[in-house]
């Protein structure tokens, strides 16, 4: 005859023995809207996901010579490619096909108890080492919770910079009505092939997510190719 179970509330071991004591904390204004943006975009927004891999030996010559950083270069190769491939600088909106004007790119930033993605305004007609320059001042300002709203609105795109965290890819959230994000990671130092040769060499990993009622495959694998191109060749 089998043992009596003995119920784990009896035990002192209820839902909240078994997790321990819990701590419940009440978000702040920037993570409310956080939770609610990743929310609507999770559950409004077809997302389908495409990476590819840049080899970024002559971007590091090109960048320290100008001394603009990489996210700068990061976002000057997108507002190319977002010129060059026009839907994925659009929405999708009421069962139509809206393609923006003008090439604004919001840019996350995270660090120290920073999360915020400003807008970066005609992003296409600015050369690396201009957009270098208004990200140095637009994160001195962030930290400083300087921001004016004007400045967090109006982007048609999103850049995230994940290049200080040790993985692999990082699938970006799109921010609606946005029609896609690109995510950025670590450089990394690899072996590659040159001229059937073996040699060390340094990559990045690009990921898109695209919002496909308005950006397909090929409109993504264009947009990915015109972007690692850019890198590639150091057009900064």
């Amino acid at each position: 005859m089998s043992e009596p179970v003995t119920p784990l509330s009896e035990h002192g071991l209820g839902e909240h023995g078994l997790k321990g004591e819990t701590t419940t904390l009440e978000p702040d204004r920037q993570e409310r809207l956080i939770a609610r943006r990743s929310a609507e975009s999770r559950a409004t927004v077809p997302t389908v996901e495409f990476s590819a891999i840049a080899d970024v030996d002559v971007l590091l010559a090109r960048e320290r010579e100008l001394g603009c950083g990489i996210a700068a270069a990061v976002i000057a190769a997108a507002a190319h490619a977002l010129r060059t491939v026009p839907r994925v600088n659009g929405s999708y909106r009421d069962g139509r096909y809206e393609l923006h004007g003008r090439v604004n790119i919001g840019v996350t930033l995270v660090g120290d108890g920073l999360y915020t993605t400003p807008t970066v305004f005609d992003a296409d007609q600015r050369s690396a080492a201009e957009l270098g320059a208004e990200l140095a001042g637009t994160y001195a300002r962030a930290r400083e919770q300087e921001l004016h709203p004007a400045q967090l609105a109006g982007a048609t795109f999103t850049v995230v910079d994940s290049s200080e965290y040790d993985i692999v890819a990082l699938t970006p959230l799109i921010t609606p009505p946005q029609a896609g994000a690109l995510a950025f990671g670590p450089i990394r130092d690899v072996p590659v092939v040159r001229d059937g040769q073996v040699v060390a060499g340094h990559t990045m990993q690009l990921s898109l997510a695209v919002d496909h009622r308005i950006v397909y495959g090929h409109h993504a694998a264009a947009f990915l190719a015109e972007v690692k191109a850019f890198l590639e060749e150091a057009r900064i």
